[in-house]
């Protein structure tokens, strides 16, 4: 399940750094023709919970540092919803399994 939950998170983290790349595309374009600038902040802001949603699946995966591993899956709910809450809870089940 350790596996299962890092892979999850690993996905949830990719569904985030790729909306948070849209929504900054579409913000800065947008954002030019109309009143839309916030669109900017909310990309960025994604793709840093992505990126360590992303790293938190890849310790999930070798099994190493719990800590980050939990946190990554649980920033995967903000960014991939079902996919987040289910590493989230096979990563949290799994606390044995880890090294450090």
């Amino acid at each position: 399940m350790r596996k299962a939950g890092g892979i999850l998170t690993i996905i949830g983290g990719c569904f985030g750094i790729g909306v948070g790349a849209f929504l900054a595309a579409v913000g800065s374009i947008a954002g030019a023709l109309t009143d839309m600038m916030w669109f900017t902040g909310i990309g960025p802001g994604l793709i840093g919970i992505g990126i360590v949603a992303l790293i938190g699946g890849i310790y999930a995966l070798k099994g190493r540092v719990w800590g980050f591993a939990l946190a990554g899956a649980i920033l995967a709910i903000i960014c991939g919803g079902p996919f987040g809450i289910l590493g989230t809870i096979f990563i949290a089940l799994r606390k044995r399994e880890f090294s450090a």
